[in-house]
């Protein structure tokens, strides 16, 4: 979203970037505009839709991971207490949807294959939230809804839905400045609590927001923070011979973030198996 003009400096004028900046969010709002109303891939929505009223759901973006979600699956099951855990696929590659849709059905997960996106990275996370929210969620009218990466998994039992009794939302809080947002991989909602307002979860990068942020104006600066709950998470590498800047974990009480790649790709199948080790006492 474009910044107010009153936070442009004297060099930005210069620059043009309150009109760069607003060419570039009319164009990425017409890019989310169309995404919305496309059809999922695969799926029964109308049958998500139908199932999720009233209930407390938990939503997983899934990326070409089906290992992930295999794990991620059984361990929601295991520890954290929800009604319907929906997998949300955005991979792009056809082999590695079919493996994450395999995975689903072996234990009878509903799986939806998101619309395809020519965004990348954070901005197609962003539009397959809003996706979601428009398609499924708003309509399907849950108790209560959350989304959460496909790389986060509990490792005890939790309920982060409990937050919801004293408050709207709940989730690992990220600031840029005066304005903060819920870490799009682990944060709930109370569904009637946001019901009737233009969530949008793309990222504000012109503000320093990822995804999430653009709940900014609509949801967060509305809050108190300082009164929130929130899920405060630790860091560490994933092993004590490999620097924490070159690959880490977070952790969040129970809750392990793998943390994808940070920048050392010959590290992944190495940290991939330290996960299976962490999580192997878990899953049998």
């Amino acid at each position: 979203m474009s910044k107010r003009l009153t936070e442009y400096t004297f060099d930005d004028w210069l620059r043009l970037r309150p009109l760069t900046r607003t060419y570039k969010t009319l164009r990425f709002n017409a890019i989310n505009a169309r995404h919305i109303t496309k059809p999922a891939r695969t799926g029964d929505i109308a049958a998500a839709v139908r199932a999720m009223a009233g209930q407390r759901v938990l939503i997983t973006v899934a990326f070409e991971d089906a290992q992930a979600v295999d794990w991620q699956l059984r361990l929601v099951r295991r520890y954290v207490p929800c009604d319907i855990h929906l997998i949300a696929d955005n991979s792009r590659n056809d082999a590695q949807a079919r493996a994450v849709r395999a995975v689903c059905e072996a234990v009878g997960a509903p799986c939806l294959r998101l619309p395809a996106s020519a965004a990348r990275s954070s901005r197609s996370h962003g539009l397959a939230l809003n996706w979601i929210w428009t398609n499924v969620v708003r309509p399907g009218r849950p108790a209560a809804f959350g989304f959460l990466d496909d790389d986060f998994f509990p490792t005890e039992p939790d309920d982060p839905f409990a937050m919801l009794e004293a408050q709207d939302f709940f989730g690992t809080v990220r600031s840029a400045g005066e304005r903060w947002f819920l870490w799009a991989g682990f944060c709930v909602f109370r569904f009637d609590a946001v019901a009737d307002k233009m969530l949008d979860f793309r990222q504000d990068w012109f503000n320093g927001l990822d995804t999430g942020g653009g709940n900014w104006d609509v949801l967060y600066r509305h809050a108190h923070r300082e009164r929130l709950h929130h899920a405060a998470m630790t860091q560490g590498p994933y092993r004590a011979d490999v620097p924490e800047s070159e690959s880490y974990f977070q952790w969040y009480k129970g809750w392990l973030h793998e943390v994808g790649s940070t920048g050392r790709p010959d590290l992944e199948a190495d940290k991939r198996a330290v996960v299976a080790t962490l999580l192997k006492p878990h899953l049998t």
